[in-house]
């Protein structure tokens, strides 16, 4: 989406700086923008969770609920990470994009964009809703939430597939997951555990090389809400044209990384992993399917690594669940399993 674009909004000179957790600022940002009345006072509150985005949820007098998101350049976390917050308008422009090819309901509308402050603004998700990682993570474990996971990736992999000749250059840029995702996940983990440095150096090589479809690059649990038993999907700032294994190796990573954390209900966790890649591969539409299983396979490999030593860690993996896990992914390393079903089976047996 370009920046003259009806859903940008003129530039504000005097608050060049603006910190969206500033309220008085933003507020006065709000009115001088025209996005509000100029006596309107919406109530604000800030949003937790995220370490990239400033996130601040706006609830008007009229009953409108919008959420707010502006990119940050240092990430907060303990490693030291930076991404330019120009990524905001590729999630905007990905907001648009999913709107239209995910299935009704799954992808909240953009209400505007402002790349002078690096800045969105769209419909809240309505209440009551849920997060789908807190759920998880309570042991309330849905196989139909499961199978909705797997269609929706199915459906925006699909799509990107069969209209690759329009999205390849919308999304070719792929710094952003450059800087998200392969650095701070795979060549990060690499240079702390050079034993696995062949496998991750020709991962990463293979996913530069492979390039079909659209490919979210954040597809996890913490970034969907559930809401009257559907879910919807957020985040959509690494959104490329690239290799949709990468989404499966980092979904399929939640799934078993709380099989390892959760011991009470890993069969449930072992059993939805297998659930949602059955699901996504009776329904995607890709160049070759039995090539994609093994690509699965090794990403997997890779994110649960990467989600113990890299630089965005899982906050509930403690230190001997962490261990249990790297080891258990770096030892298949040398072997990767062809199928899904082989990877599990190796993974739970090592933990």
């Amino acid at each position: 989406m370009g920046r003259g674009g009806p859903l940008c909004s003129p530039s504000v000179g005097f608050l060049m700086e603006l910190d969206i957790e500033n309220f008085p600022a933003l507020l006065q940002y709000l009115r001088a923008s025209s996005r509000i009345g100029p006596n309107e006072t919406p109530r604000l509150t800030n949003l937790a969770g995220g370490v990239s985005n400033r996130t601040v949820l706006l609830e008007r007098p009229n009953g409108e609920s919008w959420v707010l998101k502006q990119a940050l350049e240092r990430l907060r976390v303990q490693a030291e990470w930076h991404s330019d917050p120009r990524r905001i308008e590729r999630e905007a422009l990905g907001i648009q994009t999913l709107g239209q090819i995910a299935p009704p309901g799954t992808i909240v509308p953009l209400i505007f964009l402002d790349p002078t402050h690096h800045l969105l603004a769209m419909q809240a998700v309505p209440q009551p809703h849920e997060n789908w990682k807190s759920m998880l993570m309570s042991g309330r474990i849905d196989p139909d939430h499961v199978r909705q996971f797997a269609r929706l990736l199915s459906s925006i992999h699909s799509a990107g597939f069969q209209h690759r000749d329009e999205y390849a250059p919308q999304f070719d840029d792929r710094s952003y997951f450059e800087s998200l995702r392969l650095e701070p996940y795979y060549v990060y983990s690499a240079e702390r555990m050079p034993a696995v440095e062949p496998f991750i150096n020709q991962l990463v090589a293979d996913t530069r090389a492979t390039r079909y479809t659209l490919v979210h690059g954040d597809y996890s649990p913490k970034n969907v809400l559930v809401h009257n038993g559907r879910l919807v999907l957020l985040d959509h700032e690494v959104i490329h044209f690239g290799d949709g294994a990468f989404d499966l190796g980092f979904a399929l990573t939640h799934l078993l990384s709380k099989a390892n954390a959760l011991r009470p209900h890993r069969e449930e966790f072992v059993a939805s992993t297998k659930l949602f890649w059955e699901t996504y591969r009776a329904a995607v539409i890709a160049p070759d399917p039995d090539a994609l299983e093994p690509r699965a396979v090794r990403h997997t490999l890779a994110c649960l690594l990467a989600r113990c030593i890299g630089r965005s860690p899982l906050e509930y993996l403690g230190p001997p669940a962490a261990a249990k896990q790297a080891n258990a992914a770096s030892s298949l390393m040398d072997h990767p399993p062809d199928t899904v079903d082989q990877l599990v089976k190796s993974f739970v047996a090592r933990l």
